[in-house]
């Protein structure tokens, strides 16, 4: 029996991901079979339609659950992504309690919310609609993004809303909201994510966080970080190529 990924993040342990952006379904296949235990699927910046988004979901399989993070934080984007038959969803730029709220509510099937019903994948294309109303309120997990020094401010609110079940920090554009793009380790920037990552755990909600390599991903866990992405399939490609090429040429 499949094991919902909302279980495995409330068994408190650690999972590890990484970013998918090209619409290739061998390629979310592949990583699947590498080991990764969730996949980050992009909408926001990567390359793929709905169609593609739903092709890697079938490609991944049952046993790697998958994030999509939305291109838009509107009803109709909310929608037709959870209808791919996606896990949960990511959404992005959530600065406030107003916002967490809405995009809960769009993703929410009545009386929870206003998710229309359709005759997707995620409804076993019309065989199970009664079914999958009931288990997507019970177990699609719902993740607010926090990637701007706004968030970090109203954090604390952003986590006390009913039906957001984790909290993902983007680390780009939170420092580059602070003016400091890509300076991680920069105190302020440091502090940001610390405030979300302490407001998490004192809410009982998984924080998870982008992490650039092995070395990041493995601090992020050392701080109790369980949502871990290292990465994206385009990065994992060139560093293995860049290593390659390096190691024959020194050789």
């Amino acid at each position: 029996m499949k094991i919902s990924l909302k279980t495995r993040l409330q068994e408190g342990k650690p999972l590890l991901g990484t970013l998918v952006s090209l619409p290739s379904p061998e390629i979310a296949e592949i990583l699947a079979e590498a080991g990764f235990e969730w996949l980050f699927i992009d909408m926001e910046h990567g390359l793929l339609s709905h169609a593609d988004t739903q092709r890697i979901i079938q490609a991944a399989g049952p046993a790697c659950p998958c994030l999509v993070r939305v291109p838009a934080n509107d009803p109709l984007s909310i929608s037709k992504a959870l209808d791919t038959g996606a896990d949960g969803l990511i959404f992005p730029h959530t600065n406030n309690e107003e916002e967490a709220m809405a995009s809960v509510r769009a993703a929410k099937y009545p009386p929870l919310g206003t998710r229309s019903i359709g005759i997707a994948r995620a409804q076993g294309y019309g065989a199970r609609v009664g079914e999958s109303l009931e288990r997507a309120n019970a177990e699609t997990v719902l993740v607010a993004q926090a990637e701007h020094i706004e968030a970090a401010k109203d954090i604390e609110m952003i986590v006390s809303v009913p039906g957001i079940d984790a909290v993902f920090i983007g680390p780009y554009d939170l420092s580059a909201s602070l003016d400091k793009a890509g300076r991680f380790d920069d105190e302020e920037v440091r502090g940001a994510i610390d405030i979300i990552r302490e407001a998490c755990a004192a809410a009982g909600r998984p924080a998870g966080i982008m992490a650039r390599n092995a070395e990041a991903a493995r601090r992020s866990l050392e701080e109790g970080f369980r949502l871990v992405c290292v990465g994206a399939e385009t990065m994992l490609l060139g560093d293995a190529a860049r290593q390659i090429l390096n190691s024959i040429k020194r050789g």
